[in-house]
């Protein structure tokens, strides 16, 4: 059954909701990119976390969010490019067919994208159509996606269809995430990434090293074990 696909609230009133799991997150998914790196970061108050973790290393960040480009305008070490569009207001992202026939001639090395549906059948979905269309271009631009979405995007499907998780090289959630989820996305090739709170840093500990489809380290987070072989 479809998740209520009620309109997203302005992006500046969702950074509150699970607020300490989306700076976690943005933390662990900014350690995730090198310095020298060309990164398409994506519209969303969880992708705003990242960048605000990235203002001092020496990359290109490529986006359509005017508050990512608020954020980084002022750092010295980081170059913008800016996907222009229409502008939609709730979520202050550049939209629209000028935005996709740009990310069509550009290139980088990673993508950081947030989503408002993951689920194990139906993969990545959104509810607002000109933005899915946006992030399916997105999706393209590289074949190093990473997802950043706190525990309560998990087992959602929404209207629009984004990707399956077939595309998803790995996923930055937070430790509320229920462990049958996160099993079955390390099952699946995808590399998980739990980002630790102040709160939850030494109450859960199942999380250690994990290596999924790629090995790099991510020191502000731990990622999830691969469920053991069965007996």
């Amino acid at each position: 059954m479809l998740d209520s696909n009620q309109p997203e609230a302005p992006i500046y009133n969702r950074a509150y909701a699970q607020n300490e799991e989306k700076q976690a997150i943005g933390k662990a998914a900014a350690a995730l990119i090198a310095e020298g790196e060309t990164v398409f970061l994506g519209s969303g108050s969880t992708v705003l976390a990242v960048a605000k973790n990235l203002i001092d290393k020496e990359i290109t960040v490529i986006t359509n969010s005017i508050p990512v480009c608020n954020v980084l305008a002022e750092s010295p070490k980081v170059g913008m490019i800016v996907a222009g569009g229409f502008l939609r207001k709730e979520e202050l992202s550049l939209v629209g067919h000028t935005v996709e026939l740009m990310l069509a001639d550009l290139r980088g090395d990673k993508v950081i994208m947030g989503i408002q549906g993951i689920h194990l059948q139906h993969g990545l979905t959104n509810t607002y159509l000109p933005e899915t269309i946006i992030d399916r271009a997105i999706v393209g631009f590289t074949s190093h996606l990473i997802i950043v979405a706190d525990h309560t995007k998990f087992e959602k499907i929404n209207s629009s269809f984004v990707a399956d998780l077939s595309a998803v090289n790995t996923i930055v959630t937070d430790a509320k995430t229920p462990s049958e989820v996160v099993d079955a996305l390390i099952e699946k090739g995808i590399r998980v990434v739990i980002a630790k709170t102040n709160s939850d840093s030494t109450a859960r500990n199942r999380l250690d090293e994990h290596s999924g489809r790629d090995n790099e380290s991510a020191p502000a987070g731990s990622e999830a074990t691969p469920p053991a072989d069965g007996g």
